[in-house]
């Protein structure tokens, strides 16, 4: 008797458990399905936010191409948006309290880059061959950021062998692992891809804010570029003389190249208007999106032609969003 009753209680321990354990996954499915649905709502919805700011960028650069002229950081496609709620730019409804509250907690920020700011890995290498002016530049660059010279020659070297890719090849059919020079024929379309170039991860760091990759040769906008660019550019040009032009266009910026002459004080440097410019083509345009715990940043790169303005590229990170198991 006494054993048959332990029996019993056993069995609806067991069963107690059993249940509990079926509710607790049957719970956990539940949540693990609200997550994936809410996780999935808000990439929807961080998409259509990121691609109405690339589209707000692309009609604030064509409205500016529309004024014609010089590209300068006194211009409004130069001001970066600061962290500011989705709702500032958005007129909800008061009655609508859900989708305030969803306004409320979204967060935008962004910032329109000059590309032309920077020097070109493209201006290396034209028709097979390396380019004199756009060697010396980089070369004068790689000093000034005090980075080794040898690096510059073998990137020099197998960007010459890269250039007889095929039209239209993707670097991403590349091996992930860094190529020999004898096996790379595909032209880098990230900055990230010089490491199967020829540089180290330090060099492409510091490099990074100095030097871009375009489809086709662009000269430096003075207007726009940095001190160091200037003076790898610009023959003849020491460091204090690229600072002092920075300092000056600040102030006005330069409606011509000869405006630059002038500035810059010195007859004997030559402006050319295959190196520089004081007007740009080529753009990015940076977003960054919070919704909740989940942030992502997207990158595009823009060209505008008159007053056409067309996206080139699109790459969208995403961060800190929730992780399901």
């Amino acid at each position: 008797m006494k054993s048959q009753r332990g029996a019993a209680i056993l069995t609806a321990m067991l069963t107690v458990v059993l249940v509990a354990s079926l509710a607790s996954a049957t719970l956990w499915q539940q949540w693990r399905g609200v997550e994936v649905e809410a996780a999935e709502r808000s990439r929807m919805q961080s998409a259509w936010i990121l691609s109405g700011a690339l589209d707000w960028a692309r009609l604030i650069l064509r409205e500016d191409g529309r004024k014609g002229g010089a590209d300068h950081l006194a211009e409004p496609w130069a001001v970066p948006l600061e962290q500011a709620r989705l709702s500032s730019f958005l007129a909800a409804d008061r009655s609508d309290t859900q989708a305030a509250d969803a306004a409320q907690e979204a967060f935008l920020s962004g910032q329109i880059t000059d590309l032309q700011s920077r020097l070109n890995v493209a201006n290396l290498v034209q028709n097979g061959a390396i380019d004199v002016d756009s060697e010396r530049a980089f070369t004068r660059l790689f000093e000034v950021l005090d980075l080794p010279e040898t690096e510059l020659v073998l990137l020099l070297d197998k960007l010459r062998l890269a250039q007889g890719a095929p039209a239209g090849a993707a670097v991403a059919a590349a091996p992930l692992d860094a190529p020999d020079a004898a096996s790379i024929t595909l032209w880098p379309q990230t900055i990230d891809q010089l490491a199967w170039f020829g540089l180290s991860a330090h060099s492409i760091a510091v490099l990074r804010p100095f030097i871009t990759i375009l489809p086709v040769r662009t000269p430096v906008n003075l207007n726009t570029a940095a001190a160091e660019v200037i003076y790898a550019c610009v023959e003849g040009f020491d460091l204090a003389d690229a600072h002092r032009l920075v300092r000056e266009r600040n102030a006005i910026h330069l409606a011509t190249l000869s405006d630059a002459s002038k500035i810059s004080g010195k007859t004997s440097v030559q402006f050319n208007a295959a190196l520089h410019s004081v007007s740009s083509r080529f753009f990015e345009v940076r977003g960054d999106l919070r919704i909740d715990q989940a942030t992502v940043q997207e990158v595009s790169v823009v060209q505008r032609d008159g007053l056409e303005v067309k996206t080139l590229s699109r790459q969208r990170v995403a961060s800190s969003s929730p992780t399901l198991q």
